[in-house]
């Protein structure tokens, strides 16, 4: 039997699945970054940007929550190396780095001239001080992201880091907190202060309310565009497009699609952009009714995937498997469950399944729009759904940690997360040995298009084992004032680099 990785990751109590639940889409192009606005940036701008959730504190080392990487990973924070919007992984506080053919060392040429935001210099003892403390301390976020790595030194300005194996996630991991790299022997309060090495410090934080970064004067880079940028913490929708209608706000987002013509009208560009969402309809399978394959395809291919996503407004693209477009490994699987109602009712009759109760237990923030379709699908084919909305922590404790439900609905934000799938112990309750040799294969290739190859396979088997069903794949709406440009559109649910945002004089 192969070895069962333990999952790298847990699920994000993430501010941005929250975030995710009531937006539908708006209209138009897909990229990385806003189209320019063809005026002349103005060095002393400021920009505000409406979040709907703010973080508890601003400690990035262990808080959990999406607001903290929005708004403090590459604006404040850096690692080695960092992820563009596309998931590409580029050059950070090294200048390049390198792979040993055995896929077990990695060495990192570090920056020269970077200092912190209190005005020390960032020296390699930090580096390897750093990523040592995120490695062993276990109560940190992303702690299991470095679990492969056996040693960390400095000689001069190289880095280099030892492996036990091959790990073809490491880097993608040193982008994100497991690789934020600190002052050694830092006194700041974390959960109140900062002092990263980004283009931005922190200049002001009213909880719940308003974050502002300030342009960092010393930055090692090309400076800040814009003097500061203000995060405005804007729960409810409404409140939000009208503070954009009066000028209080330059970029909304995770906002209500139906709310797309009152934007408009106050002049917005408005813009869908990519992600890693995936809205998965999980199915436990110690159901005595889902333990049976095929009452799981029965229910997948019960449901009318374009209705849903028509229902959001557009905001999604179909999925049928459990990897994004934009992570590696991804396969176009729409063949492997299409809507076909009669093959559901004869699937359930074989099955001896027909007229069944089944309960979708869902965190009460997504709204009623998709339970409601799911429970005309279900009842179309002699399933009857009840529905059970439950507020985020009851749904944590219920179906998350004891595993209680028969069927849940969350927003699953977090790129490559495909390892919950290779974890029996996860809330899935899936448990494919296969599977689970497919992906430490994966994680310990020394090719990444062999992994990813890998991958594909593992997750082809998923959606084969009809493990779950994947409602659509989010593509979040950002919409943008006039005269601002540079702002990211891809994947702003999981990070927002400030680096080229700009405003325009007028």
């Amino acid at each position: 039997m192969s070895r069962r990785p333990a999952s790298r990751r847990r699920l994000s109590v993430a501010a941005a699945a929250l975030l995710a639940a009531t937006a539908l889409t708006l209209t138009a192009c897909t990229g990385s970054t806003a189209p320019g606005s063809g005026g002349t940036p103005d060095p002393n701008a400021g920009v505000v940007i409406r979040l709907a959730l703010g973080p508890s504190n601003l400690d990035i080392r262990q808080t959990a929550g999406a607001p903290l990487d929005q708004i403090l990973l590459d604006n404040v924070y850096q690692g080695l190396v960092s992820l563009t919007p596309d998931q590409k992984i580029v050059a950070g506080l090294a200048t390049k780095w390198t792979v040993s053919p055995d896929g077990l060392t990695y060495t990192f040429d570090l920056r020269s001239g970077v200092t912190f935001h209190d005005g020390q210099k960032l020296t390699p003892a930090d580096v390897v001080w750093s990523l040592q403390q995120h490695q062993k301390n276990q109560s940190w976020a992303s702690a299991a992201d470095l679990a492969s790595v056996t040693s960390i030194s400095a000689s001069g300005q190289t880095l280099t880091l030892k492996l036990a194996h091959p790990d073809t996630n490491l880097l993608f991991s040193l982008t994100g907190r497991a690789g934020t790299i600190l002052k050694q022997g830092d006194t700041v309060d974390y959960k109140t202060k900062e002092n990263g090495t980004g283009p931005f410090t922190l200049g002001s934080w009213n909880q719940g309310a308003t974050i502002t970064l300030d342009r960092y004067t010393g930055y090692w880079g090309a400076k800040a565009k814009v003097k500061d940028v203000t995060f405005d913490i804007i729960p409810e929708n409404q409140a939000a497009i009208s503070a954009a209608q009066s000028g209080e706000l330059d970029v909304v987002t995770g906002y209500d699609a139906t709310l797309n013509d009152q934007l408009k009208k106050a002049g917005f560009a408005v813009t869908n952009g990519k992600a890693t969402d995936k809205f998965v309809l999980a199915m436990n399978s110690h159901n005595k009714y889902l333990s049976d394959k095929r009452v799981r395809e029965a229910l997948r291919v019960a449901i009318d995937h374009s209705a849903i996503i028509k229902a959001i407004g557009g905001a999604g693209k179909p999925l049928y498997g459990p990897i994004p477009e934009l992570d590696p490994g991804y396969e176009d699987l729409s063949s492997m469950a299409p809507y076909d109602p009669a093959k559901a009712k004869q699937l359930l009759r074989a099955a001896g399944a027909s007229d069944i109760t089944l309960t979708l237990t869902i965190p009460s923030v997504y709204g009623t729009t998709i339970p409601q379709i799911l429970v005309s699908d279900f009842n179309a084919v002699g399933v009857t759904l009840k529905v059970d909305q439950v507020d985020f922590p009851t749904w944590l404790t219920q179906v998350y940690t004891n595993r209680d439900y028969d069927l849940s609905i969350v927003d699953h934000v977090e790129a490559r997360d495909f390892d919950t799938w290779a974890n029996p112990d996860y809330y899935y309750t899936y448990d494919n040995p296969k599977v689970q040799s497919l992906y430490t294969q994966a994680i310990q290739s020394t090719s990444e298009q062999a992994a990813s190859g890998l991958l594909q396979q593992a997750a082809r088997i998923v959606s084969e084992d009809m493990a779950a069903d994947w409602l659509y794949n989010w593509t979040p709406p950002v919409a943008i004032a006039p005269g601002v440009s540079g702002m990211p559109v891809d994947n702003v649910n999981a990070r927002i680099n400030l680096a080229n945002l700009a405003k325009s004089k007028g």
